[in-house]
């Protein structure tokens, strides 16, 4: 079992910042893979940006160059630091871990981007 607590969402403005933590029960070593995904209302669920226990990274083309995950070891954290946030980027935001051919979902945090 792997659970996980968001937090850092919130309300900004059009071209500020916010950044994103989630943060694992275990060790972050031990989980292959962790992603932030989001969902708009309306919308499906989709994948923004994600980290492996490698340390590679992918993200959404609609993110790229304005949001970063990274890892805090010490703290078994993921981060996603985003930038330059539009209205568009409205959504709840939710961390999964995969680990061992299971997957664990965060309860989720909101980001509202509104002038």
């Amino acid at each position: 079992q792997v659970q996980l607590v968001e937090s850092g969402g919130g309300l900004v403005q059009p071209g500020g910042s916010l950044r994103l933590s989630c943060a694992a029960s275990v060790s972050i070593f031990r989980i292959n893979a962790v992603g932030w995904y989001r969902q708009a209302p309306g919308k499906q669920r989709e994948l923004v940006a994600q980290i492996t226990s490698g340390g590679s990274t992918n993200y959404a083309d609609s993110v790229k160059g304005r949001f970063t995950i990274s890892r805090d070891n010490d703290k078994n954290t993921v981060l996603l630091q985003m930038n330059s946030l539009k209205p568009e980027d409205t959504a709840v935001y939710y961390c999964k871990a995969s680990r061992l051919g299971y997957h664990y979902w965060g309860q989720g945090t909101q980001v509202t981007v509104s002038s």
